[in-house]
This record gives structure tokens, C-alpha cells and sequence, in this order.
């Protein structure tokens, strides 16, 4: 006679088993879920910057009291490179910003003068847009820097919620990612204080193919406690996989006129 046997383990201890199998499941599910919404960050970042790039941009900043537009050439390599100068206006001409990996350093050519910004100023405005110092360090490290998690799906978007890891030196208390699946491009980027106050909205417009990348070509800054205030930056030029290295992003190449 053939004899079961679960019928001599108590029901009590089947259940416990019952449930932490599913508890298992869920950590499985949920660690899986992870690892594809870092890949699909990345994978959004890398459509956006590509292993190398060279553009031509233009900013506008709108405030209360005042507007500017500035003209602009930046260089990339990776997430982890980047320099940008200052072409127009006149008086603001080769102005110019160096990150390398997590640090950062304005050149300032009518003083001759490099400065390397503090920890305590990257969330102070850069160039006095609505972009911050942070934004030029951070804003490619979603992944490394924050735990996401899927809060919502649609047949046209994923929404992902990114809360700062503990040992994560950031100054947002919580952003909000809104990517769109078809093409796979940003649309939106909510920005949280840690009081969890939305402060600030990254809106990313005029989608276009450039070569092999799908890519919007239009990014406007809205800061939400300055209502009517804000930084449009678009990119009239851009080409990717340019012959550069590390050694081109140097202070040197900051001062380089």
C-alpha cells in the first residue's frame, strides 16, 4: 500500500512550508524584476549617450527676473567623462565644465581660473539654469546609486520609483522614472525632496532616429517652487562612437581654447 508521505507532517508545518516557498518565489520574482530595471535604465542611458559623443546644443533659461541662451560643444566618454564649453555668447565664451568620474571642475577664462566644486555646492545651479552641479555627476548613476522597483505598467510605459541606497551620497529623497517602451526613450524624470515634496520635472520631447539611436532631442527642466521658471536644452548636432579617450578629459583640456 502505497502511503503519503505528507499525511505524517503536521499541517502546521505545511503550511509554513507552503508559505515560504512562495516567500521565495517572491524574493526570486522581485531580485529578477531588479536586475531588468537596471538593464532597462542602462539600456535607456546607452541609447542617450552611446560609448562616446560629440554635440552642439543650445540652452535657454527662463527665471523671473531674467533670460539667457547660451551655445554650447560637450564631449562624453562612457558615463564617467564628460566636458562641455561655453561658444556663445560673447562674454561667456569658453567658460567650461570637466566631470570626471564623480568630481567636478569649472574653468573660468577671464580670471584664468579652475575650480573644483565641493560636495557641499552640487546641488547649487549650474551656469544658473535649472540643471544642477549634481544633475552633471549623478544623473547617469541611477542605477548605482538607487534600489528600483516597478510601480507601474502600461501598454505604452513603465513607470519606476528610485529610492536612494543607504550608503548613497544624493541629494534627492526619491525619483520617479517614467521611460516609454516603443521607442525605448525617457519621457519624464519627477525629482523628491527628502521630505518627499516633488520639487523639480525633467520633460523629454522631439524623439528623432540619429544614425542607429532613438533618442529625444529636447529636455525641459520645470522647478515646481518657481512656477513659470525654466531650462530647455535642446541638441541641434549630435554624433556618437567619435575616436576619444580618457586622456582628452583633463584639466588641461578644460582650459583649452
Amino acid at each position: 500500500m502505497h502511503i503519503n508521505p505528507l499525511f505524517f507532517i503536521p499541517k502546521p508545518v505545511l503550511f509554513l512550508i507552503f508559505f515560504s516557498v512562495l516567500s521565495v518565489c517572491k524574493i526570486v520574482k522581485d531580485e529578477a524584476w531588479a536586475l531588468d530595471l537596471k538593464a532597462l535604465v542602462r539600456d535607456v542611458e546607452q541609447q542617450y549617450m552611446g560609448e562616446s559623443s560629440v554635440s552642439q546644443t543650445h540652452m535657454q533659461v527662463s527665471t523671473k527676473n531674467w533670460q539667457r541662451n547660451l551655445e554650447m560643444q560637450a564631449w562624453s566618454l562612457g558615463r564617467d567623462f564628460f566636458l562641455i564649453r561655453i561658444i556663445e555668447p560673447a562674454k561667456e565664451r569658453d567658460i567650461a565644465t570637466l566631470k570626471r568620474n564623480r568630481e567636478v571642475w569649472n574653468y573660468l577664462p577671464k580670471v584664468d581660473r579652475i575650480i573644483k566644486v565641493p560636495p557641499s555646492m552640487m546641488g547649487g545651479s549650474w551656469m544658473g539654469s535649472h540643471i544642477t552641479n549634481d544633475d552633471l555627476v549623478k544623473a547617469n548613476h541611477i542605477d548605482e546609486d538607487y534600489t528600483l522597483r516597478l510601480i507601474e505598467e502600461t501598454e505604452l510605459h513603465f513607470l519606476i520609483e528610485c529610492l536612494p541606497k543607504t550608503d548613497a551620497a544624493v541629494v534627492w529623497g526619491k525619483i520617479i522614472y517614467k521611460v516609454r517602451k516603443q521607442p525605448k526613450v525617457p519621457e519624464l524624470i519627477a525629482y523628491f525632496d527628502e521630505s518627499m515634496q516633488k520639487v523639480r520635472e525633467i520633460y523629454f520631447d522631439d524623439v528623432q532616429t540619429i544614425g542607429e539611436r532613438t533618442i529625444p532631442l529636447k529636455l525641459t527642466v520645470l522647478p515646481l517652487d518657481k512656477p513659470g521658471e525654466k531650462t530647455i536644452l535642446f541638441y541641434r548636432e549630435i554624433n556618437y562612437d567619435v575616436s576619444l579617450d580618457e586622456h582628452f578629459f583633463t584639466l588641461r583640456s578644460l582650459k583649452q581654447r
